[in-house]
Formats: structure tokens, C-alpha cells, sequence
């Protein structure tokens, strides 16, 4: 069945965008997400959260369908549980990268994502999850981090702000890994040259859709690969100001429903 909007796929980022505070997702937006069905769309979620902390929210939304996980590591498919494409990051460059940045700033305090369907995320001694509701083991030692291939790493900073520290770990990184910030409290590591562009665009192919037909919703600066990639990108209001730099659009914030607000006028009840 063909879209009755000029958009086929809907891109959301989770936190800040979709998601509200409390990592739960609105009926209005649950009912305009099915607007988007019954019109012939398509939902992907594109999220750094890793595949594993997708899962549950996927389950809520009745989705069995694909996921962009892990800043664009990841492409994730719901109904199988199992990746259809996933990418690691050299733990070897990611301690050198690590060293690089604490070489300029001093000590951070750093987390990982492991990769896989099942993996877990570790936080070092010292490391606060921005997200409490997410699961997290804690090990003895940053050694300890590198036990199994992961998908990116996690860095805060004792007083440091994420600009601040996103600015000189790009300045210090170079080719070894991307630098993201995707939240309050979270600056990335992630697979060099891995974006959310990069697996929004392998999962659209995958669909048969192209950016020509996609909207993209997000809050971040690692929304920005995104919109630069879809024909449309529409930012919250509580996006940072990167982000509403380069947006097509500024809707409401996620706790005021945001993306129902846009998508209900895209879609519109019969």
C-alpha cells in the first residue's frame, strides 16, 4: 500500500524525542504512530541505545520490524532478534583514544556497550549511567571493559560539560574512533565513520526506501548524520541547539508530544 503522506519511513530517535522522561512513550503518540501504519508508512527507531536496551521498547510498540541500535552499529531486527548488520569497535583503539582524551583533560570515567543481541553494558568504577532505568555491570576495573567486542564507549567527565568534552576528544581522536554526544551526561565512542546516517541508510535499503522519502525526528547532535541524510529532519524543542541549527523544523518536546504533533498533521484520520 502506498504512503498517503510525501513520507514513507518515519525516523525517531528514543531519548529526548520520542521517548518521555521516564522512558515511556505517550498515548497520543502510540496512536499517532499507528496513523502512520494505517497510511502505509513505515516507523524505524534510530537510537544509540545498543540492540539489547531497544528490545523492551520495541516490544511496547508492537514492533517487529527493524531498529537502528548503537549510534548506526546496529541493525536490528525485532521479529528474528538478531542483528542483520553490526560493527565493532577496535578495543585496542579505543584504549588508545581513551588515553588520548584523559592526555588532555585528565581522568574520565568510561562504559561500554557490548556488541550482540545479548550484550552487556559495563561501567568502569566511577561512571554514573545517564539513563538509571538501564541495566548496567559494574567492574573492578577499566581492564575489565575490554572482555568482549563491544559497539562504542561511554565517557563523562567529573566537571566537564558534554560540549566541552566532546570538542577535545574530536580534537585528540582523529581517524581511531567517532566522537558523538547523545544525551545529557553521554559523549561516544563509537566504530570510525559509524553514524546513524550510516545504518538509517542500510536499513532503508533493506525496505526498499530511500532518503527522498524519509522523515527523521531527534534531540541531539547525533541526530545530525540523520537529517542530513533524510529529505526532512524536524528537531524538538528541547533539542540542543546544533541540532535545531540544521533542522528542517522545530516541533514541540518530547514530553509535550512533539512527533504526534508533526505526524497527525502528515497523517491525518480518515
Amino acid at each position: 500500500m502506498a504512503a498517503s503522506s510525501a513520507y514513507s519511513l518515519i525516523a525517531t530517535d528514543l531519548d529526548g524525542t520520542l521517548l518521555r522522561a521516564d522512558d515511556t512513550l505517550s498515548d497520543r503518540s502510540l496512536a499517532a504512530l499507528a496513523l502512520v501504519a494505517a497510511g502505509g508508512a513505515r516507523h524505524l527507531v534510530v537510537t544509540g541505545r545498543p540492540a539489547p536496551r531497544v528490545r523492551p521498547l520495541l516490544d511496547d510498540l508492537g514492533s517487529t520490524g527493524l531498529a537502528v541500535c548503537g549510534q548506526g552499529a546496529q541493525v536490528y531486527d525485532a521479529g528474528a532478534d538478531r542483528l542483520l548488520w553490526s560493527v565493532t569497535l577496535d578495543r585496542e583503539l579505543a584504549e588508545t583514544a581513551l588515553g588520548k582524551i584523559e592526555a588532555e583533560v585528565g581522568q574520565v570515567y568510561a562504559a561500554v556497550d557490548q556488541d550482540g543481541v545479548d550484550g552487556l553494558t559495563l561501567i568502569e568504577p566511577g561512571y554514573l549511567m545517564p539513563h538509571p532505568t538501564l541495566p548496567a555491570v559494574r567492574v573492578g576495573r577499566r581492564d575489565d571493559l575490554w572482555c568482549e567486542p563491544i559497539s562504542k564507549v561511554l565517557l563523562r567527565h567529573p566537571y566537564l560539560s558534554d560540549d566541552e568534552l566532546a570538542v577535545t576528544a574530536r580534537s585528540v581522536v582523529g581517524s581511531l574512533a567517532t566522537v558523538t554526544m547523545s544525551g545529557p551526561g553521554t559523549v561516544e565512542l563509537q566504530p570510525c565513520g559509524i553514524t546513524k546516517a550510516t545504518g538509517l541508510a542500510l536499513a532503508a535499503d533493506h525496505l526498499g526506501l530511500g532518503p527522498e522519502v524519509t522523515i527523521a525526528f531527534g534531540d541531539m547532535p547525533n541526530d545530525i548524520p540523520m537529517f542530513d541524510w533524510a529529505a526532512r529532519g524536524v528537531a524538538m524543542a528541547n533539542a540542543h541547539p546544533e541540532l535545531k541549527a540544521v533542522a528542517d523544523e522545530v516541533t514541540l518536546s518530547n514530553e509535550d508530544d512533539g512527533i504526534a504533533v508533526v505526524l497527525e498533521r502528515l497523517f491525518p484520520r480518515a
